[in-house]
């Protein structure tokens, strides 16, 4: 009964969601590339708006019920005409090759689970809080150590996984949904749409960005890859409307919104995107004047809502609470105290020997793809007699990396803790989302490029004559299958990596511990306000890095975790005593010597509720996982 009433409800989302692209498809006349990811952003922005008024629920409920009424009018009224004259799909080849590879991933991403650091430090804990409380994170919700981060991606996700289920493979199916409709977005910069080798050569640019997002791989809550493909996206409609801007940005409109709040860093990417409008705007000055100049300055104002919205919750709901990344807390105000003259210079070198280290793959990237576009605008001029607009894309992207590097660097030396700057944490992460704009950013123009250079441009209606001669023909035919066979093979390496992902899982500590504890789920969202001891080794730092604590206090539910490897023989009672559990993840010789010598139990792996009598102390095996 539980699973039939699971699959109405995801039957019922599908059908709301497709009510809200086909009203898309007729009041707006969109392309298809760019209806999915203008509902997605639309209803991930309403819903963040809900929960920073207090109404989460209702308004994710509210959204659902209205995507179903207009489903439902527009079922009735293709039945009243017999046909579905005013919704027409062409499945042209593309359509269904982006169609059936996009399947595939996210099929594969049901398979997976959440193994990332940042998952159950961050992402995840608070989608599980938000997800059991339905509503935003308070002051008061322990189990969240850094409030301060936007819940932009969340909100979409608590959407999805409120109705289709909590389970870890539903939240990453919810954000492939993201990634994947920004990655259609951005086919959506072709014209010429019976050029498929169009769609060849920009699937095999956008294909070879799985290789700088080894980091940030899909199979995880983080929004780093999110990042540059909505800002991608954000180019593509720009330049699909450049000359109906108004309509540019009503699609905007919700994209910038939503990347405003996906992150800290977010507001960076926004702006390239709305840089790039503006732009845009004023090198295609044409009438009506007025409408543009409102229309852009509305969609300036609409977007950042936002991004003030969580502001203010960030200044009055947690004002007085101290957040990672609070410049005041340990940047430009206090930078004396946090860090010396001498931590900040370190910082610094090890920047710029990371940030130009050729072994790394976003440096690697960077001088491959800066060398790619030289070469490519040299031999277009040269060779064809060519006028590319790929050198100017280039140069406004290098001074774009070269701005948000600084801005990194500002972050590490104003902002971050010491412990965590003078290491550089999360660099290769931060340095793969630029990457991938600018890698992203370079291919979509050689892509329009490529497309002007056409001899023939046959746009959507079919010319005499599509090709200069017999000979060119045979090139792009050739063209066509050369780009298609090196993007399968390079997709094909990153179906297989995720799949290695799926099948390790067993191995991983996520999986060691929630076989102990279980997934725990509580009415209301209460916390367990018990005190849990995790013993496991410390293999690769998971203790040392409170990585094991993390993984704890997601499945536990629970504020109070601790880790320990090993036990002190003349301090094991006091230690003890202090907590209402010991959850042994992991057992070891010495372990199970000390706990049989003191307590008379032979340790295995599972939990033990402590009780205090006096000055003794006595471990009980429970049932395992215990029930939630």
């Amino acid at each position: 009964m539980q699973i039939m009433l699971q699959l109405l409800m995801v039957a019922l989302l599908v059908f709301s969601c497709l009510g809200y692209m086909l009203l898309v498809r007729k009041k707006l006349s969109l392309p298809w590339e760019f209806i999915p990811v203008f509902v997605f952003s639309s209803i991930a922005c309403i819903v963040f708006l809900g929960g920073l008024a207090g109404q989460l629920f209702s308004v994710s409920l509210a959204v659902l019920i209205l995507g179903l009424l207009v489903y439902a009018v527009i079922a009735f009224h293709w039945m009243q005409k017999s046909a579905a004259i005013s919704f027409r799909f062409s499945f042209s080849i593309f359509h269904v090759a982006f169609l059936l590879g996009s399947s595939v991933f996210l099929l594969m991403l049901l398979q997976n689970k959440l193994t990332h650091y940042d998952n159950f430090s961050h992402w995840a804990i608070v989608l599980k809080v938000m997800l059991s409380t339905d509503a935003f994170p308070t002051p008061a919700a322990d189990l969240i150590d850094f409030k301060n981060y936007p819940l932009g991606v969340t909100s979409f996700l608590y959407y999805i996984c409120r109705f289709a289920g909590h389970g870890q493979s539903v939240m990453l199916l919810a954000q492939g949904l993201l990634i994947f409709s920004g990655f259609y977005a951005v086919f959506g910069i072709i014209s010429e749409r019976r050029r498929f080798l169009l769609y060849a050569f920009l699937g095999l640019g956008l294909s070879t960005l799985s290789f700088f997002n080894i980091t940030i791989r899909i199979t995880n809550l983080l929004v780093d890859f999110l990042l540059p493909v909505y800002a991608l996206a954000i180019f593509a409609v720009v330049y699909r409307y450049r000359d109906e801007l108004t309509r540019a940005c009503i699609i905007i409109l919700p994209l910038a919104g939503l990347l405003a709040v996906m992150k800290s860093t977010g507001i960076i990417f926004a702006a390239v995107g709305l840089t790039y409008l503006i732009y845009t705007w004023l090198t295609h000055w044409s009438k009506p004047v007025r409408k543009n100049m409102l229309a852009v300055a509305g969609l300036l104002c609409g977007a950042f809502l936002p991004y003030f919205g969580w502001s203010w919750r960030m200044s009055t709901v947690f004002h007085g609470v101290e957040n990672k990344f609070d410049v005041s807390s340990s940047g430009l105000q206090n930078m004396d105290q946090a860090k010396t003259a001498e931590q900040l210079q370190d910082i610094v070198s090890l920047f710029l020997k990371s940030g130009t280290d050729l072994t790394t793959r976003p440096a690697m990237g960077i001088v491959a793809f800066e060398l790619l576009a030289i070469a490519a605008s040299i031999i277009a001029a040269v060779v064809f007699k060519k006028k590319w607009h790929l050198w100017k894309v280039l140069l406004a992207l290098n001074l774009v990396l070269l701005l948000y590097y600084a801005g990194i660097l500002g972050l590490y030396l104003y902002s971050m803790p010491l412990d965590e700057a003078i290491r550089l944490a999360g660099f290769e992460r931060y340095a793969s989302s630029i990457v991938v704009l600018f890698v992203g950013g370079l291919v979509m123009c050689a892509t329009v490029d490529l497309e002007r250079s056409f001899h023939v441009q046959i746009g959507d209606v079919s010319g005499y004559r599509a090709f200069k001669s017999v000979k060119t023909k045979g090139y792009y035919q050739k063209g066509i299958m050369a780009c298609t066979a090196v993007a399968i093979i390079v997709l094909l390496s990153e179906y297989n990596g995720i799949l290695t992902i799926a099948k390790s899982y067993e191995s991983t500590l996520p999986y060691q511990i929630q076989t102990v504890t279980g997934d725990r789920w509580y009415e209301s969202g209460r916390e367990d306000n018990s005190k849990y001891l995790l013993y496991a080794t410390d293999t690769d730092e998971q203790i040392t890095s409170y990585y094991m604590q993390y993984v704890g206090k997601y499945y536990l539910y629970a504020p109070s975790v601790d880790g320990i490897c090993c036990f002190y023989e003349d301090n094991m009672d006091n230690l003890l005593g202090g907590y209402d559990y010991l959850v042994v993840v992991e057992s070891d010789s010495d372990g199970k010597r000390l706990l049989k010598k003191h307590y008379g139990i032979d340790m295995q792996e599972g939990i033990y509720k402590i009780t205090r009598s006096g000055e003794q102390i006595a471990l009980t095996l429970m049932p395992s996982p215990l029930p939630t």
